[in-house]
C-alpha cells in the first residue's frame, strides 16, 4: 500500500499532536507478534486509556521534533510500536503487563513528562496507580468520613430506640 505525501504529512502532524496532548510515551519492539497479538494489545491499551500504534520510523521521528519527547527519537529503529497517553501510568502499566506476556514484544524505552526515560522508570511507572484507581481512592477517602458521620448520627438514636423497647418489655413482664 502506496502513502502519497499529503497522506504522511498529515499522519505525522496527528502523531505529534497524540506527542503533545500525552504525558508518557513507550517505545517497544513488535517482531514476531501475530496480528491478534497486537490487536489484543491495542485493545487493551484502549480499555486503560491509552493508544497503541505501530509507526514508521521515519515519520515517528519528524513528528518527535519540536515536542517534549523530542530526546526519544534515537529509540525508533526496527520494528517500532508506540504506546502513549495523558495518563503517565496506563501505556506502561499495559506495555509491561503484555511483556510478560509474550517474548516477542520488548520495551526498549521512552519518555515520561519531556525525560527520556529507562526500562527501570518504566518498571516503576508500571506499578503506581492508574488516574481512575486514584480517583475511585480519593472519592473512598471522601465517603468515608461522612458514612461515618450518618452512622454516628444515626446510632444515638438506635440506642434511644433500643432501650426504650427495653424498658418498656421490662414494664410489661412486671404487671
Amino acid at each position: 500500500m502506496k502513502v502519497n505525501r499529503s497522506e504522511k504529512k498529515d499522519f505525522v502532524e496527528n502523531l505529534k499532536n497524540e506527542f503533545n496532548n500525552s504525558s508518557s510515551v513507550i517505545v517497544a519492539h513488535y517482531s514476531g507478534l501475530t496480528v491478534n497479538q497486537v490487536e489484543d494489545l491495542r485493545k487493551e491499551m484502549r480499555n486503560n486509556g491509552a493508544k497503541f500504534k505501530v509507526t514508521k520510523n521515519r515519520l515517528a521521528k519528524l513528528a518527535l521534533e519540536g515536542t517534549q519527547f523530542k530526546d526519544i527519537v534515537n529509540l525508533f529503529s526496527g520494528p517500532t510500536a508506540i504506546a502513549y497517553s495523558n495518563d503517565p501510568v496506563a501505556p506502561a502499566k499495559v506495555a509491561v503487563n503484555f511483556e510478560k506476556k509474550f517474548e516477542n514484544f520488548k520495551i526498549i524505552g521512552g519518555g515520561y513528562e519531556g525525560e527520556k526515560i529507562d526500562l527501570d522508570k518504566i518498571n516503576f511507572l508500571a506499578t503506581l496507580p492508574s488516574i481512575d484507581e486514584l480517583r475511585g481512592k480519593l472519592i473512598g477517602l471522601i465517603m468515608t468520613p461522612a458514612q461515618k458521620i450518618a452512622f454516628a448520627i444515626k446510632e444515638p438514636g438506635a440506642q434511644l430506640a433500643r432501650l426504650v423497647s427495653m424498658r418498656s418489655s421490662k414494664l410489661e413482664e412486671s404487671k
